[in-house]
Parts: structure tokens; C-alpha cells; sequence
């Protein structure tokens, strides 16, 4: 076969011509080293999660490969059907997913049955025997924890972080502030970039709402009401809670100074003060004409700007956007270790939570962060 050399010069048109091949480096670009994960499933109070939604359904974005029928199997169908749906469907991916280089090599639970269920779902991964053991084989670390209260995170995390290894450690990421200050005053002693975030940080409508923020096109922030569906209970606003207090401290910063909260049958209020700015206001268990999960209003100088984790009117659309992007987060802090989020950020948020709870037992009182801190 000819080649043209009159016409324009391609990549195909060097590749066919054999005679110009020694005077061309032409050679293969070097295999990028594969970013290994480790995942550790946190327990609630001491009892392993075995269908930790943190683990399965956040971490799986890491993977290049998921099987579905052992996600219905050990999951549940519902996940399968989703996965298939959303997760997994190459046409809503944004030409972003699967990850490249990116894989879960190894997985602990400290009920060790549960890490079989998780390999037949991802092939290729491993069960640790222990913390240890897994941090000594991985590049980075996901502690993902669906509905606990962060009193194991430090023991779980801490031998990945002493490593330096980049982690991402789910909230609450200590069960108090003295605990969430220790996570993250012994990744910075050890170098080791963290991360610790709520989905709600990742929302398609709070990536515009800060856009909107730092372009000061509307103005200032005035204040947030940060609403959350459900019903209210006192351990449910320890875990649950958290996110929309990151939704408040997201939009407005830290630098919290005090907290009041306030519950009647199954709807609390929490108003959220600062010493130098508007408030923020929170709603757990406000509700809606249809069920969003959340709903965030912005209320700035010129504008008020509304939204909740749906995309194009579908909910678990948005919620696979908001999925997606936390991974994607932590993959890129992971790669460049570069922190995305402050930690003063994260200490805030635990703050806010357990002021609230302090409040409520003493008749609302304003209690201010630092008397838990």
C-alpha cells in the first residue's frame, strides 16, 4: 500500500509507511503505574456493616469492573437494578467512567465473611487480614462507613495514614471533635493527605452555588437553609446531621459560634450562628411535595438560588452525579495529594452536630462550639 506523503501527514499515514518508521519515535508511551485502593468497611457501635452502601456503592467507582449479579445476590436487587440503570450504564457516565488506573485491590472488614461477598462483586480484590495488612499493599485508602458514629475510624485509618498514604475517611470522621482533631492532627504529623466529606458537598446545584459565591455575581451569601427529609431522632441527627451542617459550612465556611437546635415529634430545627456573618439554618426532617432526600435555598443579595441532588427531574440521576464526583475528589487527591477539602472545614461540621445534640437535652440553649470542642 502507497502512502501520500503530498497530503497531510497523520499518525495512520507514518504507521503505513514502513520506511518511515526508524526516522520517527514512535514508541509506545510507558504504562502509567495503576493507582491500588484499599477499602475498609467501618462497624456501627462495634457490629459490622455487611451491606455497607459507603463501601459498595461509593467505592465501586474505583473499579473498572462490577458484577451485577453478585450485587443482586449479596447486595440487594434494588442496588442491581440501579447499577445497571445508572452506576454502570456506559451512556451516563459524562464520558468519565470507568476510571483509568484506577483499581480496589484489597478490602477489610473485621468480620472477615463479609469480604468474599465484595471480591465476587469486584474481580480482582482481596481480603486484608488487617489494617496493617492492607495498608502495606496499597496506594490509597477508602474508610467508607454508611450509618456509624466514627468511634472506629482512628484504629482503622491510623496505620494507612502513618504510612502517608492519601485516605479518604467517611463522616463522621470522629465521634467527637477531640477525636476528629486527633485523625487529622496525626495525618498532617504523618503527611498523609485526608479527605472527609457529606455527598451533599458534591451536588451538581452546590458546584454552581459556589460558583455563583466566588463570582460574586449575586452578591454575598445572606444565609442557607439546608433542609433535610426523614424523621428526626437523636442518634439519626448524629450521623445524619452531618450533612446538611456540611451543606451550612460548605456555603458559609467555618468559623462556626454557636448552635441551637430545637425538635418537636419528628422534625428538628438548628440554627447555626457565626460571630461575623449570617446564619445558616437547618431542617431535618423538613418536608417536601416529592421526596428529594434534600433541599438546599441560597439566599443571596441579589438572588435566590434553589436546589436539590436531582438532575433533568430524576433524583437517583443526580445521585449517581454526586457519587461520582466524591470519588472523583478523592481519586484526584489521591494522584496529586493535594487536600480538597480544609480540615478546619471538617472540625466544624462535627462541631455543629454535637453542640446541636448538646442543646437539645438543655432546653435549646445557644451552646457554643467551643464547649465541645
Amino acid at each position: 500500500m502507497e502512502t501520500n506523503l503530498n497530503g497531510p501527514v497523520t499518525r495512520r499515514s507514518v504507521l503505513l509507511s514502513g520506511a518511515l518508521l526508524p526516522a520517527l519515535d514512535l514508541a509506545p508511551e510507558p504504562k502509567k503505574k495503576e493507582l491500588r485502593i484499599g477499602v475498609i468497611s467501618a462497624s456501627i457501635r462495634g457490629k459490622p456493616q455487611a451491606r455497607n452502601g459507603h463501601t459498595w456503592h461509593f467505592a465501586q467507582y474505583l473499579h473498572p469492573t462490577c458484577d451485577l449479579n453478585a450485587i443482586k445476590k449479596y447486595l440487594d436487587p434494588g442496588s442491581a437494578d440501579y447499577f445497571k440503570k445508572y452506576v454502570r450504564n456506559p451512556k451516563m457516565n459524562w464520558d468519565a467512567l470507568p476510571f483509568t488506573g484506577t483499581r480496589i485491590t484489597h478490602y477489610f472488614d473485621t468480620d472477615e465473611k463479609n469480604a468474599g461477598p465484595f471480591a465476587e462483586a469486584f474481580a480482582g480484590v482481596k481480603p486484608a487480614k488487617s489494617p496493617e495488612d492492607l495498608a502495606n499493599q496499597v496506594d490509597a485508602v477508602w474508610l467508607g462507613d454508611a450509618s456509624g458514629f466514627g468511634d472506629d475510624h482512628f484504629d482503622l485509618i491510623a496505620p494507612a495514614l502513618q504510612k502517608g498514604l492519601p485516605c479518604f475517611c467517611d463522616k463522621p470522621i470522629g465521634g467527637t471533635v477531640k477525636e476528629t482533631k486527633k485523625i487529622l492532627d496525626f495525618a498532617r504529623k504523618h503527611r498523609a493527605p485526608i479527605m472527609s466529606s457529606s455527598l451533599f458537598r458534591h451536588e451538581l446545584g452546590m458546584e454552581t452555588a459556589l460558583r455563583r459565591r466566588d463570582s460574586g455575581e449575586w452578591g454575598p451569601i445572606r444565609y442557607v437553609i439546608a433542609g433535610v427529609q426523614g424523621g428526626y431522632q437523636p442518634d439519626g441527627w448524629l450521623v445524619y446531621g452531618q450533612h446538611p451542617a456540611w451543606t451550612v459550612v460548605t456555603l458559609l465556611g467555618p468559623g462556626v459560634k454557636s448552635v441551637s437546635l430545637y425538635a418537636r415529634e419528628d422534625t428538628c430545627h438548628a440554627l447555626v450562628t457565626y460571630p461575623d456573618r449570617m446564619p445558616g439554618e437547618i431542617w431535618f426532617g423538613r418536608p417536601n411535595p416529592e421526596w428529594e432526600y434534600c433541599h438546599t435555598s441560597v439566599f443571596f443579595q441579589k438572588k435566590r438560588f434553589e436546589f436539590t441532588p436531582s438532575m433533568e427531574g430524576d433524583f437517583w440521576y443526580g445521585h449517581h452525579y454526586e457519587m461520582f464526583r466524591m470519588a472523583a475528589v478523592f481519586r484526584e487527591m489521591a494522584l496529586t495529594r493535594v487536600e480538597p477539602i480544609p480540615h478546619e472545614e471538617i472540625i466544624a461540621v462535627t462541631a455543629i452536630v454535637l453542640a446541636g445534640a448538646k442543646s437539645i437535652v438543655e432546653k435549646s440553649r445557644l451552646v457554643d462550639v467551643a464547649e465541645v470542642s
